[in-house]
């Protein structure tokens, strides 16, 4: 069976476990407190990040290498395209979500309100929260653009774009940081993917200390 360390709230290990149970693969989760540099976990990354992956006798590094490893050893169901150009646009959307969208929104909201006390890094920095409360309208705004003229975030199917955008609003979605009032297409998108039988270990969730709002595992929000 493969095994995954991972943090429940980590929207990089969320994409991975979402690409792992659509393509029904059975996995081990072990939560590694990252922070705190056990020898062991470095061993399998240096870089001390998660997730890391152990799979078909490897064990691998970075969310987005890591879901592309499996897409490639497990083509069905397709997370990505056939077509260059359209795959070209679903990875510019993964590092859309994981890039600009973790700086802007992520790191200053989740980061702030969990991994600092998760981690004892002290409490959360008003500045940065308020700055990623600001932040998360714009993507928001650039998500319904997208799904106005689109079916998914990348095209006319579902991909790992989508996946990358439902983990980082998911992790987001869990201490009430997303407006869902804003777009109702977002929120329909959301409801959509959400309900998927990939993102039920995701609902099911339970990070201590933290409570999710009623509607977090809700398929009817």
């Amino acid at each position: 069976m493969a095994r995954l360390f991972h943090v429940s709230l980590s929207p990089f290990c969320r994409k991975v476990r979402l690409s792992l149970a659509e393509k029904k693969i059975e996995v081990e989760l072990v939560e590694e407190r990252y922070w705190e540099r056990d020898p062991d976990f470095l061993r399998r990354n240096p870089a001390g990040k998660v997730p890391v992956l152990r799979l078909d006798g490897h064990t691998m590094s970075e969310s987005t290498a890591i879901c592309e490893y499996i897409e490639e050893t497990r083509p069905e169901p397709a997370l990505m395209p056939a077509k260059p150009e359209a795959r070209l646009e679903v990875r510019r959307l993964v590092g859309w979500f994981d890039d600009k969208f973790h700086k802007e929104v992520t790191s200053k909201l989740l980061y702030e309100r969990v991994n600092k006390k998760m981690t004892g890094q002290g409490y959360p920095d008003s500045k940065n929260v308020k700055e990623g409360a600001r932040a998360i309208k714009y993507h928001l705004d650039y998500m319904a653009w997208l799904l106005d003229h689109r079916r998914w975030l990348a095209g006319d199917q579902m991909t790992l774009a989508d996946f990358a955008a439902a983990a980082h609003l998911s992790a987001l979605d869990y201490i009430s940081d997303v407006d869902w009032n804003r777009s109702q297409v977002v929120k329909d998108w959301y409801a959509k993917i959400k309900s998927r039988p990939a993102f039920r270990s995701i609902l099911a969730d339970q990070v201590p200390g933290f409570r999710p709002p009623p509607h977090y595992a809700d398929l009817d929000f």
